[in-house]
C-alpha cells in the first residue's frame, strides 16, 4: 500500500483537525474506511477531513470524537474552527490585499468581495457556509471592512476582469442581484481607480477557465498569485509560478470587452433582470387560465339563454 500524505498541521485549523483525526484513528487500530463505516459515512469523506481539505458537519464530528474516545478535543477543535470568521488561507490573503497598491482579478463566478453590497455578501455566505450560523455576522462585518481600502486616501489601483456568468447568475433575489449590478456601474463610474472589464461568453476557452484569479502587486512591486474556489484557496508566491498567472491576466484582459461596452452589458443584464420580472410566475398563469376559462363558460351560458 502507498504511504499516506504527511501531513502539515501547521497549515490551517482545519488541517490541524485533520493530523489529530488521523493520530487517534490510528491509534484507535481503525483504517479510514472501517472509520467511516462506524460514523457511517463515506471512507474518501474521512480522507478528505485528515487531509485538511474540509472540515466535517457538526454532527459527524460529534459522532468521530465519540467513536475515537477524544474526550471532547475534536469538538473543541471543530468549535474554533467554526467560530473563526474566516479560514487561514483567506485571512493571509486578506492581510496582503489590505497592504497592495495593484490589485487585479479574474473573477468565474461571483462579483469581488471588495465590490460586494451588504446584501449580496449576505446571500453569498448564506449558501456557501450554511452550517456558520451565529458566525454569519462576524464573517459579513469581516467582509464589509476589506471594502474601506478602496476609499482611503491612497487606495489601491483595482482591475478586475468578470466572466460573463457574474452578470447572469442572480444571488439573492431580484432587488439584491440589482442592486449589484447598479453598484458596479456606479463604482466605475465614480473611482478613477477601479477598472473593470466582462469577458464575453463568445469568447469561448480561455487560459483560466479552472477557476478565480487574484495578482496583489505589494509597495515594493512584488508580486503574488492567489487561486480561489469555493471552499478553498492557495497562495503562489514563487517568482516563475507567479509570472505565468501574470501573462494568463493579460491574455483576458485583451480578450475582455472594453470597460465601455463591458458598462453596456452590465446594463443590459439588468434591463434583462426587469424584463423577467414582468414575466407572470407559474401560479400566476394557472390563475389567469382559470379566470379565462370562466369567462368562457360564462359567454357560452349567456349565448344559450
Amino acid at each position: 500500500m502507498p504511504a499516506p500524505k504527511e501531513l502539515d498541521p501547521s497549515a490551517s485549523l482545519a488541517a490541524l483537525y485533520g493530523a489529530k483525526l488521523r493520530k487517534l484513528r490510528l491509534r484507535a487500530g481503525l483504517t479510514q474506511r472501517q472509520l467511516g463505516a462506524e460514523v457511517p459515512i463515506a471512507h474518501s469523506r474521512i480522507a478528505q477531513f485528515e487531509l485538511g481539505n474540509e472540515v466535517p458537519p457538526e454532527d459527524v464530528d460529534a459522532k468521530l470524537d465519540e467513536i475515537l474516545g477524544a474526550d471532547g478535543d475534536l469538538t473543541d477543535l471543530w468549535g474554533h474552527i467554526h467560530r473563526t470568521p474566516f479560514p487561514d488561507w483567506a485571512s493571509k490573503y486578506m492581510s496582503l490585499e489590505q497592504q497592495a497598491r495593484k490589485i487585479e482579478k479574474y473573477m468565474a463566478h461571483i462579483v469581488p468581495g471588495l465590490l460586494q453590497t451588504e446584501a449580496y455578501a449576505r446571500a453569498l455566505l448564506t449558501v456557501a457556509r450554511p452550517s456558520v450560523g451565529p458566525g454569519l455576522g462576524r464573517m459579513l462585518e469581516a467582509r464589509m471592512r476589506r471594502k474601506a481600502a478602496l476609499t482611503r486616501a491612497e487606495p489601491p489601483v483595482l482591475w478586475a476582469i468578470l466572466d460573463e456568468a457574474v452578470l447572469r447568475r442572480p444571488i439573492g433575489d431580484r432587488r439584491t442581484f440589482r442592486e449589484q449590478l447598479r453598484h458596479l456601474l456606479r463604482v466605475t463610474d465614480e473611482w478613477e481607480h477601479v477598472t473593470m472589464q466582462v469577458l464575453p461568453f463568445e469568447q469561448g476557452e480561455h487560459p483560466l477557465l479552472g477557476g478565480s484569479l487574484s495578482i496583489l502587486t505589494s509597495p515594493k512591486r512584488t508580486c503574488v498569485a492567489y487561486l480561489e474556489s469555493s471552499h478553498s484557496g492557495e497562495l503562489v508566491e514563487s517568482r516563475d509560478t507567479v509570472a505565468e498567472y501574470v501573462l494568463a491576466l493579460d491574455q483576458l484582459r485583451a480578450m475582455a470587452l472594453s470597460p465601455a461596452r463591458s458598462a453596456d452589458l452590465i446594463r443590459s443584464a439588468m434591463e434583462d433582470l426587469s424584463r423577467e420580472a414582468r414575466v407572470p410566475t407559474r401560479a400566476q398563469r394557472r390563475n389567469l387560465a382559470q379566470v379565462q376559462l370562466q369567462q368562457h363558460a360564462g359567454r357560452r351560458l349567456r349565448r344559450g339563454r
